[in-house]
C-alpha cells in the first residue's frame, strides 16, 4: 500500500542520493585540498578561485542529495500515517487550526452551547460535553459561563417569552458566571427585542 503511494514520484527524474553526496562530498574535499594547497600547475590565486568554486558546487550538489533523502522520508512517513487504520490519534492539524483561529471555534462552541438549550433545558451529559469542547479549545470558565449564559437566553426568548422556568434556568447559568444582573437583564431585553422584529 505504501510502496503504490509511493510510486506516484518514481517518474520524477533524479540521481541516486547517496551517489549526489558522494560526489558533493568528494568535490569540497577536493576542492578544500586545493584552496591550501594550490600548486604550480596554474597561478595559485587562480587556483584558489577555482578551488573555492568546486567547493561550492561541491557542498550544493551533496546538500541535494540530502534534501532528496529528507523529501523521501518525509513522503513515506505522510504514506504511512495515510494507511495506518484508524483515527483514534492525535489530529495536529486541527490543533494548529484551533490555535491559529482562535476565534472562529469560539464560535464553534456558541453553536455548541445554542443547540444544548434548544429543547429548553441542557443536562449533565450536554454539560460534560460542552467542558471537553471547552478544554480542548482552551476557553476560560468564565469566557465559557458567559456563553451558556447567552445561550440560555437566546433559547428562551426564541417564543417572545420567557416563563419562569427559562428565567430559572436563566438565573442557575448566571450564578456560574461574571455576569451582573444589569447585564444579564440587557441580555434578556436585547434577546426579546431581537425576535420581536
Amino acid at each position: 500500500m505504501v510502496e503504490e503511494r509511493l510510486a506516484v514520484f518514481d517518474d520524477e527524474p533524479d540521481l541516486n542520493d547517496w551517489f549526489e553526496v558522494m560526489c558533493g562530498a568528494a568535490m569540497a574535499v577536493l576542492g578544500i585540498f586545493h584552496l591550501v594547497s594550490p600548486g604550480n600547475l596554474v597561478d595559485p590565486d587562480v587556483m584558489r578561485w577555482f578551488a573555492s568554486a568546486v567547493i561550492a558546487a561541491g557542498a550544493i550538489w551533496a546538500g541535494h542529495g540530502l534534501k532528496d533523502m529528507a523529501v523521501k522520508e518525509i513522503r513515506r512517513s505522510i504514506a504511512i500515517l495515510e494507511a495506518s487504520p484508524g483515527g483514534s490519534g492525535v489530529n495536529h492539524g486541527l490543533i494548529r487550526d484551533v490555535l491559529l483561529n482562535p476565534d472562529a471555534y469560539k464560535e464553534f462552541l456558541v453553536e455548541a452551547y445554542n443547540s444544548a438549550w434548544e429543547d429548553g433545558i441542557i443536562t449533565e451529559e450536554e454539560l460534560a460535553e460542552l467542558k471537553s469542547f471547552q478544554e480542548a479549545l482552551g476557553i476560560t470558565d468564565a469566557e465559557a459561563a458567559e456563553m451558556n449564559v447567552k445561550a440560555a437566553i437566546k433559547a428562551a426568548a426564541k417564543d417572545g417569552e420567557i416563563t419562569e422556568e427559562e428565567e430559572e434556568s436563566i438565573k442557575k447559568a448566571a450564578d456560574k458566571s461574571e455576569l451582573d444582573d444589569s447585564e444579564v437583564k440587557k441580555a434578556i431585553d436585547d434577546a426579546l427585542e431581537k425576535n420581536d422584529d
